[in-house]
């Protein structure tokens, strides 16, 4: 059996329109546990991706910060964090002024193995699954971890892939 997009995909699809500020896209993330989607179009397609770390990459540009900052800015207390929150609430940028373009996509028949690879290549940590230039679902990295416990003749002889081992980053 091959394993491919449609059989690890997660269905449930959260997205953001272009003109959704900063502030709705981080209660949208929020609210559904996730840390990044994709950005639509009216018509359901696909034009972006935006992640927490693009919603925050303008405040710790503007403070200095290095990657990881915010981490370490709610670490250190109350006040560093309360100025977090009123940059999330009070930003006026829209998902257009932040997501990642041009947003990498695979169709259901996509194998993981090639899926795996792209993320590598791409250092992307998700990617859409499109069929008819609409999503149908995501692909990501713990959607291939659960596939390779699931279905551990991923890694078999027979079928050479890139999930078996070699020089990746892992981003």
């Amino acid at each position: 059996m091959a394993v491919n997009a449609s059989s690890v995909m997660s269905r449930h699809i959260v997205s953001a329109r272009a003109d959704d500020t900063v502030a709705d896209v981080a209660r949208v993330m929020a609210a559904n546990d996730i840390s990044a989607l994709p950005v639509c179009d009216e018509d359901g397609t696909p034009i972006g991706m935006i992640s927490e770390g693009d919603l925050l990459r303008p405040f710790g540009q503007q403070h200095g910060f290095r990657r990881s900052w915010w981490l370490h800015l709610l670490a250190d207390g109350d006040q560093p964090a309360r100025a977090l929150v009123a940059y999330v609430q009070s930003d006026h940028r829209h998902a257009r002024d932040l997501m990642t373009t041009p947003v990498i996509t695979v169709t259901k028949e996509a194998g993981v193995d090639d899926i795996a690879a792209l993320l590598l290549q791409h250092r992307i940590k998700r990617v859409p699954v499109v069929e008819g230039g609409k999503i149908i679902g995501i692909v990501s990295r713990a959607d291939i971890v659960h596939a390779l416990v699931q279905w551990p003749h991923i890694l078999s002889e027979e079928e050479p892939s890139l999930l078996r081992g070699g020089d990746y980053p892992l981003g």
